[in-house]
């Protein structure tokens, strides 16, 4: 997370006499291609009385170029900037197919533009002797401008140096040792010898303590600190300007502020102009300041800061209150079998060998924890994009009064059996225990049984599998690796096409009325016959409800009720149940009702099938 800081710097020159200032060039403003976001800067300059003019250079570095008008004796530059420490990756780049191995060659007209940076070079007796001892066998960019930053730092060692300018590669490498600036000239003195464009940079160091010591390695600065440094950048097709950092032997990062990138370090300095002669007091002072930080895991929040935290949640909570605003939160947890976590039914695919049976045992584990006496409800889930069906879900419907919703569970099928097992204490659930099933919930809702309709699977679509199948296959040959179209039809003529697969009663229930009970009707179909839409779902799933007869599907206006509003409380199990057997025992109507096995044959499931009818 970002830590914003703030950068003071400033240089005072006090003189022995009033003096006259030459036009000065102030080059401390950070470079445009500077990583670290800059969110404000400030220069302020002494005498007062001048002319200042903001420029850039042929190489697009900010200068700021002063004239002043009376003599002083005194010169003072002051820069101020906040910057945004946001971690930078150094190796945030991807390089151009032909650069990627060192040795290359720029292209001819990026190496026209690069020209001032690839010459000159020193070519002493001293830097030949230790540029032979780099080594120059192929391998990845990236790894030499690594081993050569490297190298430096460890064969020359730094040293904090007064004097001004910069040495020469040469001396550098006579005394094995250097400031910052001589290092990073040395660098771009080797790295033009190789064919590689290298420039100078000038600029602000930033760094700042740890929140915590590092396990091994060095710990860094023990305070925050700040000071003029040196590096260099070369230039790597396809990234770009690459800063490299001898004195450290690391890539460049948020810490390095560039503020002027030239090919040699004279058109670089911070500071440079004319004086006319004088003694002079040379002073400067440089601090960085955090002004912002964000919690992060090796720096939490403070108690205060929790304390107000806090403080402002609960104001949040009253307000919310008070104002009757209630909130709501919705989650979607995924659960994977902890015995195959990898399999494909727990990752991507739609539907597998254990997901059902495995949902149905959790279903069941979560009614029993949460909702003990709550309702099963399996119905339609999802419908995704280039799936052929949808997904079921499983639902648990439960009240909150601990009053039970549904009491005999053995009524209810349990789909976690192992499959090709039953429940032995359960009837085998084929179509004539279906038909006995919806006999018996007509018979209890007091509607005419005469619109049971049978459901069929389509035929004809059956037939026109049949017809696409190669002729030395046997469709009623069941293979659970086949396509889904010939798995439904190898079951389908297993059971038989000409059996229904189960029974549909339409039915509603006008709540509207004063005195409502359930009734049922006629479902037309063209082909006298309910076909079912091919599939592998509960028929109640893929009934063919655009069949159904468009006049009088007029539905009464229905206004929402407000799901907070508050609502009375809802009537015991026992009541409801009383109340519900006593409206069916007064609307029972014995008279027409014909006996059961007489709707049976009528539904086509007698025993004789002569005795059957589809009329």
């Amino acid at each position: 997370m970002p830590i914003k800081v703030a950068l003071h710097h400033k240089t005072v020159y006090k003189y022995d006499r009033l003096v006259t200032l030459g036009p000065q060039v102030i080059r401390l403003r950070p470079a445009p291609h500077s990583r670290t976001p800059i969110d404000s800067y400030s220069l302020k300059v002494e005498p007062a009385d001048h002319f200042i003019n903001w420029q850039q250079d042929p190489h697009g570095n900010f200068l700021a170029r002063l004239v002043f008008h009376k003599p002083t004796d005194l010169f003072s530059v002051s820069v101020d900037v906040v910057a945004d420490m946001t971690v930078v990756n150094p190796f945030d780049f991807f390089l151009e197919e032909d650069a990627t191995e060192f040795p290359f060659t720029y292209a001819e007209e990026l190496a026209l533009d690069l020209k001032p940076f690839l010459q000159p070079h020193s070519k002493s007796a001293i830097f030949n002797a230790y540029r032979k001892t780099v080594d120059v066998k192929k391998r990845r960019t990236n790894s030499f401008i690594i081993d050569i930053n490297q190298k430096l730092q460890q064969d020359i060692s730094y040293l904090i140096r007064m004097e001004p300018g910069v040495q020469t590669p040469e001396e550098t490498l006579q005394k094995r040792s250097g400031s910052c600036r001589d290092s990073a000239w040395l660098l771009v003195h080797l790295l033009r010898s190789f064919g590689l464009a290298a420039r100078f940079v000038s600029g602000y160091l930033v760094q700042l303590t740890a929140d915590l010591k590092p396990l091994e390695g060095p710990e860094g600065p023990t305070v925050d600190f700040t000071d003029l440094h040196a590096w260099t950048e070369v230039f790597l097709p396809g990234a770009g300007w690459v800063g490299l950092d001898p004195t450290s032997g690391l890539l460049t990062g948020e810490g390095h502020i560039p503020l002027a990138a030239t090919p040699s370090p004279q058109t670089a300095a911070p500071i440079s102009g004319g004086v006319s002669k004088s003694e002079v007091e040379f002073d400067f002072e440089m601090t960085v300041t955090r002004i912002h930080e964000d919690p992060r895991v090796t720096k939490p929040y403070t108690e205060d800061t929790w304390e107000r935290i806090d403080a402002t949640g609960a104001e949040v909570d009253r307000r919310l209150v008070a104002n009757d605003v209630r909130l709501t939160m919705g989650g979607e947890p995924t659960f994977v079998s902890i015995d195959d976590m990898e399999g494909a039914e727990w990752n991507s695919a739609a539907v597998g060998p254990h997901k059902q049976q495995l949902s149905d045992q959790l279903i069941r584990r979560l009614r029993d924890r949460f909702g003990s006496g709550g309702l099963l409800h399996y119905g339609q889930g999802k419908w995704y994009p280039g799936e052929s069906l949808p997904r079921w879900a499983y639902t648990c419907l439960w009240r909150k009064d601990g009053q039970p919703v549904w009491k005999n569970q053995a009524l209810l099928a349990d789909l976690g059996l192992t499959a090709g097992q039953a429940d032995k204490t359960k009837p085998v659930a084929d179509e004539k225990v279906a038909a006995e099933f919806i006999c018996t919930l007509a018979e209890r809702l007091s509607v005419e049984d005469r619109w049971i309709r049978p459901a069929y699977e389509d035929v004809y679509h059956m037939l026109e599998i049949e017809q696409k199948l190669p002729v030395d296959i046997d469709p009623r040959e069941f293979n659970a690796d086949d396509d889904e179209d010939r798995r439904r039809l190898s079951r389908a003529l297993e059971r038989g096409i000409s059996r229904p697969v189960g029974f549909v009663l339409p039915l509603t229930r006008p709540w509207w009325q004063s005195n409502a009970k359930w009734l049922s009707g006629f479902w037309p179909f063209r082909s006298h016959k309910l076909f079912l839409i091919p599939g592998d779902s509960p028929i109640g799933l893929r009934l063919p409800l655009e069949s159904l007869p468009v006049a009088g599907t007029e539905i009464p206006l229905v206004y929402t009720v407000d799901p907070f509003a508050g609502r009375d409380a809802l009537p015991g199990y026992a009541e409801i149940r009383k109340t519900a057997q006593e409206r069916l025992a007064a609307q029972k109507d014995e008279s027409r009702k014909p006996p059961q096995q007489l709707v049976m044959q009528r539904l086509g499931l007698s025993n004789d099938p002569a005795e059957s009818s589809e009329e």
